[in-house]
């Protein structure tokens, strides 16, 4: 649910794998595009009200259901995300659907300093992640289902990297913060090995095992890519949250693929 960045190139690798695949989109424009990449294309879009789209015949006999559907709520945008998961959750129980990945956001730890894993509570700062968890948790909390989470760090991919929006910048302030990020590769590939290995009920922290400071990494990626380098007016000791993917690697013994 969601062919977007991350699930459009998800529902291809899940086509080459041999899976029978439906997505959905928002937009009417795209459904031929989903449709000739071999997709089962659904127009459904969640309110806080109701579900506009055939959900019923998007769900039915549906063996795992991938919710990648983000909150949305930065910049001012306001909403009650946690209303149209719920009008979802309603839909998957009614379809009897079993298994479930739920596609959150490292964003629910908030403002924890220092090593983070997934037995670390979570404290939202934002409206996002407050919204995000109280979703996680409506599945998680659903007995009926056998639902993972995924959270995941910040999502980079080759047409996707934030040097390209800080280049050239001055007096960033969190230099030394140490960065979490995962690259669109390794994304599918946490996805595809849980529903490959059936680890259900699960909860994972999806994190690319590298955390160098902001000022350190998008230096060198600045000139990497001949980019002007962004400018820090402070550095020092590495500070923030380094988020572990501690379940993933050491418990699963899962190999991250993609070095950034």
């Amino acid at each position: 649910m969601g062919c977007g960045w991350l699930g459009l190139p998800l529902a291809k690798a899940l086509l080459k794998d041999g899976f029978m695949v439906r997505g959905t989109t928002t937009s009417e424009s795209k459904l031929e595009m989903l449709q000739n990449e071999g997709i089962v294309p659904f127009l459904i879009s969640l309110s806080e009200e109701k579900i506009d789209g055939d959900i019923s015949s998007f769900l039915i006999n549906t063996e795992v259901l991938v919710i990648n559907v983000p909150p949305k709520l930065r910049n001012g945008n306001k909403g009650n995300y946690v209303k149209k998961i719920q009008l979802l959750l309603e839909s998957v129980k009614v379809a009897k659907t079993k298994k479930v990945i739920f596609v959150s956001s490292t964003s629910v730890y908030g403002n924890i300093e220092g090593e983070v894993t997934e037995e670390t509570i979570p404290q939202p700062s934002t409206e996002s992640g407050k919204q995000l968890l109280a979703a996680e948790n409506l599945f998680a909390d659903t007995p009926e289902l056998r639902t993972t989470i995924i959270r995941f760090g910040g999502l980079i991919g080759r047409d996707r990297h934030p040097v390209a929006i800080l280049s050239g910048r001055k007096g960033l302030t969190n230099g030394n913060t140490v960065i979490n990020l995962i690259h669109l590769e390794d994304c599918i590939g946490i996805i595809k090995a849980t529903i490959g290995n059936e680890w259900w009920g699960e909860l994972f922290n999806g994190v690319y095992p590298f955390h160098p400071t902001k000022k350190e990494y998008y230096t060198n990626e600045a000139l990497k890519r001949g980019l002007v380098i962004p400018e820090y007016s402070s550095s020092g000791i590495p500070s923030g949250k380094k988020i572990e993917s501690r379940r993933l690697i050491h418990v699963k013994k899962f190999r991250f693929n993609t070095p950034f």
